[in-house]
């Protein structure tokens, strides 16, 4: 493990706080401070914004004309917490605006990711839609695309997912925003077609004047109460669905993506969702603060659970429903769901790394630079999960693959350095269909080719990763003397906030003397170090969950080097600094 540093702090300088922020977000190329600290509101940033002014257009008059003749609108959504969460706002939006809709969501194991002809049979046939809508997929979907307005059933796309070589240009229209997960395509989509056919803005903070609402279109008027639902959706719950997507999605939260969930991370305060208030409480988090933590390990999962391994559908309908009692039972459900599939991965986790293992006896004992796993055992809805966890432990890109209806289903993850979708493009002679994006991706193969792609795959993979690009390294923001860390300068870093993919927790490094170190717990399997500066005389007190088997590794008085990022525990109503350990060496 190779730790480094993008800038050193002597203890001689003299930074203020607000000159720390101002280094931090040098170090992270922000360039616009003022607009980082202080994104705009979403409601105040329209799909205009991101140049769709024809796409709205042709858009507004196709969906106008439906809206009239009461035709059917299908939202075929993916099933995943970003499509869920995506797929709710805009089905939802255009029913209480009073079209005639419905959400599609396929499965998994039997129609796969996104489009597929098995899917857009089963919508003409129970629905027999004037238009389809995607949530979260459909840029790499050329063919489905064809196959649909064949059948007289025109598409319009929304998504963020990686391009393809080949677009589907038979669409009606596209709207495809990498800077935005799939949900928070949908809200400003979405957002477009309510501010479009109600005729005024959302005016931030209070009710604006409904008058002008779609009294010139013909089939009657959308209820006031339809409309206030809207009003308040768009600055409340629809945020807060956007920002589960975000963050569930690792969307880089800069730019318009930092707005969404900034803004909708602040909005669960005021959620009247019964759905998430009950997915809240059966997670065991009522009352508290809701961080992009408890969305990406809490949240999100239990609504990803589903769909990884029934039909994702029920996700959906948890999300709106105004049933409490519904919404009780769903939450439940979901909640048994969620455990079900962490035991399922758990089993596979420790299956896989014993085949990575048994690579390890062979002789020369070295893994190839790119691992490849398959067990026709393995639930489909998990093999993403388990490639996370292997590319995790063995710093290598992991491709898992599992057999479903004939054919093999793969999901890879990979390291910061290869960007796995573009590889396995480069592969595409191999594979049926493939996307994702550059830490992941998805595709489907034909079983016969197996062998054949592994040996290909293989050989590219040794040629284009480099030794150093496994190398396993932690880089940290600041190399810092303890005597800079104080209370003020925590509570400084929260204007950085929300933290995640592309806006980490701001990392330190810092060389100290161990003074002491204790475990704690019920089990005493979590460990507290307090640590002095070998410069000066000031202290910090560390946490380290679940790693009571380093704890004999430590003598007092010991030197080391510490990554850790910094934190207020305010447990018991007091403030306290302290540390979290990221590593030790």
């Amino acid at each position: 493990m190779k730790i480094t540093f993008k800038h050193e702090l002597k203890p001689s300088e003299n930074l203020s706080h607000s000159q720390l922020i101002k280094l931090l977000l040098k170090i992270r190329q922000i360039k616009d401070k003022k607009e980082f600290l202080n994104p705009a509101s979403p409601l105040k940033i329209s799909l205009n914004d991101f140049g769709f002014k024809k796409e709205i257009k042709k858009t507004l008059e196709v969906l106008k004309n439906i809206w009239k003749q009461k035709k059917m609108v299908i939202v075929y959504t993916d099933y995943d917490a970003d499509g869920i969460t995506g797929g709710a706002i805009l089905w939802e939006t255009l029913y209480l605006l009073g079209f005639n809709v419905m959400p599609y969501v396929p499965h998994r194991k039997f129609e796969g990711y996104g489009f597929s002809i098995k899917g857009i049979d089963a919508v003409k046939k129970l629905y027999n839609p004037s238009l389809i809508i995607s949530v979260d997929h459909g840029i790499t979907a050329k063919e489905k695309v064809t196959y649909a307005k064949k059948l007289g059933i025109p598409i319009i796309i929304t998504d963020h997912h990686l391009k393809p070589d080949k677009l589907p240009t038979d669409a009606l229209a596209i709207f495809h925003i990498p800077a935005l997960s799939g949900s928070g395509v949908a809200y400003f989509f979405a957002k477009e077609i309510f501010m479009s056919l109600r005729g005024a803005p959302i005016k931030s903070g209070r009710r604006s004047n409904l008058n002008n609402k779609i009294a010139s279109l013909q089939n009657g008027q959308i209820s006031d109460l339809s409309l206030h639902k809207l009003e308040n959706n768009f600055s409340s719950d629809y945020l807060s669905f956007a920002s589960i997507g975000s963050i569930a999605d690792l969307v880089p939260l800069v730019g318009p993506t930092r707005s969404v969930v900034k803004y909708g991370l602040a909005a669960f305060s005021k959620l009247k969702r019964v759905g998430l208030k009950h997915i809240i409480k059966q997670a065991g988090i009522e009352g508290r603060k809701i961080t992009p933590y408890e969305i990406g390990f809490i949240i999100a999962p239990r609504i990803n659970a589903v769909g990884r391994l029934e039909h994702a559908i029920d996700a959906l309908r948890l999300l709106c429903t105004t049933s409490e009692e519904k919404a009780s039972s769903l939450a439940g459900r979901i909640g048994d769901k969620n455990r079900e599939r962490q035991d399922l991965v758990k089993t596979a986790v420790e299956e896989a790394k014993q085949m990575v293992e048994q690579f390890l006896t062979h002789k020369p004992a070295k893994l190839a630079k790119l691992i490849i796993l398959i067990n026709s055992k393995w639930h489909e809805g998990i093999i993403g999960l388990i490639a996370s966890r292997i590319t995790e432990l063995y710093n290598r890109p992991t491709i898992v693959l599992t057999q479903n209806d004939g054919f093999l289903k793969g999901s890879a993850r990979s390291i910061s350095s290869f960007h796995i979708t573009d590889f396995l493009r480069s592969l595409k002679k191999y594979l049926i269909d493939v996307g994702g994006h550059k830490g992941a991706a998805g595709f489907t193969m034909e079983k016969d080719k197996f062998d054949s792609f592994v040996k290909a795959a293989e050989s590219k993979a040794e040629k284009l990763i480099s030794d150093k690009d496994l190398e396993k390294v932690i880089e940290t923001d600041l190399k810092i003397p303890l005597s800079f860390l104080t209370m003020k300068l925590v509570k400084s870093l929260e204007s950085l906030e929300p933290f995640g993919i592309g806006n980490p927790k701001p990392t330190f490094l810092s060389d100290v003397k161990l003074v002491d170190a204790k475990l704690f717990g019920k089990n005493n399997d979590h460990m507290k170090i307090i640590v002095k500066d070998q410069s000066s005389s000031s202290t910090l007190e560390l946490v380290s969950f679940y790693s009571s088997d380093q704890f004999t590794k430590f003598s007092q008085g010991q030197k080391i080097k510490i990554v850790y990022t910094l934190e207020i525990d305010r447990w018991g109503g007091s403030e306290k600094l302290r540390g979290k350990i990221i590593a030790i060496s």
